[in-house]
């Protein structure tokens, strides 16, 4: 008897009320599943205090003495983004860097009224690193993380859409926002809203689904093609941008294609030569056909998705000297942990993650599994020499009792 998936689903992002109810929503899981996702937008007043996610002061210090580059930040102005060149400058002495952010520039660029956009917070701020990726969790599709500085009486970009779902989070000053219907319904990742351009255009000037000024706290749920447009009030308006990359049917199904293929890679006629002189498909694909629907009704596209899914996000961060202290000083009394959205995934006698995979003899599995629940443990309980083998993977992390 085959022994099914064990899945670790980051037992900490799912105990309890998860931020998606607690910060975002004030709705259950399962109410905003059944009611609100992909479906409608989601205005929550006073959802939550966002100051331990980003603040003004976050935005000095990432522009100012982070050392970022692009493309962590871009500027808009008037509804267009400005050259990288316009805010980037050599390093100096000692770093060979032509493109790291210029805050002069970028302080002039901002007081003539233009908009700054930090890029993949959840690279670069902690704290929002650690909020997507419980919400990624929650959710069960990728999150991604943009703040936008807006100058008063500012917009940064005209009526767009999307091509993912996103959690506007208002966390300091005010911003208008003007919500119309789609004009293109769960658009795909390949089909950005400029090919609509002259639709949203016309729709931009209708009635609006939702004219509203978010404040401090507020939250706004916009599912992927509704159109919006934004602009700062009376002081100057930071907010965050969750963007949630959602997997769809169609993502689905390439992944059964591709599955059916490799299957046909094992068929012989289909590696076959086409006869001398076809003029076209029509003679052979009748064949073709009825062997593609016979590999699609075979096909497990399960590890296609999931190698997908691991590609999309990044583990928790690892520091190498704690890392290395923890193996140097290992002992049956060591406090580990698995590491944070490793995506780990146990089939069989193989456990597979973000930063590889690993095989596991049957007497290991007990304790494997043991560990997959996300909770701290003594390295006695679970094997020295796995605990020992599983640090130097970067699988399992040191943790403080």
């Amino acid at each position: 008897m085959s022994t099914p998936p064990v899945e670790l689903q980051d037992t900490g992002a799912l105990a309890g009320v998860g931020v998606l109810e607690a910060r975002l929503t004030g709705l259950a899981r399962e109410e905003f599943a059944r009611d609100v996702w992909a479906r409608e937008p989601l205005l929550a007043r006073g959802a939550s205090d966002f100051s331990d996610l980003f603040s003004a002061a976050a935005v000095d210090e990432l522009i100012a003495r982070r050392g970022l580059r692009t493309p962590f930040l871009r500027v808009a102005k008037d509804g267009a983004t400005l050259p990288e060149t316009s805010f980037t400058a050599p390093a100096g002495v000692g770093a060979t860097v032509a493109d790291q952010l210029d805050d002069t520039a970028l302080w002039r660029s901002f007081a003539d009224g233009a908009t700054l956009v930090l890029q993949a917070l959840q690279r670069t701020w902690e704290p929002v690193a650690e909020f997507t990726s419980r919400l990624g969790t929650e959710l069960g599709h990728p999150v991604q993380a943009n703040a936008y500085v807006t100058p008063p009486q500012n917009r940064g970009f005209d009526a767009h859409y999307d091509v993912h779902d996103v959690f506007v989070l208002q966390v300091a000053g005010a911003k208008r926002w003007v919500i119309h219907e789609p004009v293109h319904r769960d658009p795909l990742r390949d089909q950005p809203w400029t090919e609509h351009r002259a639709a949203v255009a016309e729709a931009a000037t209708g009635r609006p689904y939702i004219d509203t000024v978010l404040e401090p706290g507020d939250v706004l749920y916009l599912p992927r093609g509704w159109l919006h447009a934004a602009e700062a009030q009376g002081a100057v308006s930071i907010h965050l941008t969750l963007g949630v990359h959602t997997w769809t049917r169609h993502a689905l199904a390439e992944q059964l294609t591709r599955a059916a293929l490799a299957l046909l890679r094992d068929d012989p006629q289909m590696r076959g030569s086409l006869p001398l002189g076809v003029d076209g498909p029509a003679d052979e694909l009748g064949i073709v056909r009825e062997r593609l629907v016979s590999a699609l009704e075979e096909a497990d596209p399960a590890p296609l998705f999931h190698r997908a899914r691991r590609g999309q996000a990044r583990p928790a961060p690892l520091g190498p000297l704690a890392q290395l202290a923890a193996v140097d000083h290992l002992s049956a009394a060591s406090p580990v942990r698995l590491r944070g959205a490793l995506a780990a995934r146990l089939e069989g006698r193989r456990l597979t993650t973000r930063v590889g995979w690993l095989d596991f003899t049957e007497p290991e599995l007990p304790s494997v599994r043991r560990l997959l629940d996300g909770e701290v443990h003594g390295a006695g309980r679970l094997g020295i020499e796995l605990v020992d083998r599983l640090l130097r993977a970067g699988v399992l992390v040191p943790a403080a009792r």
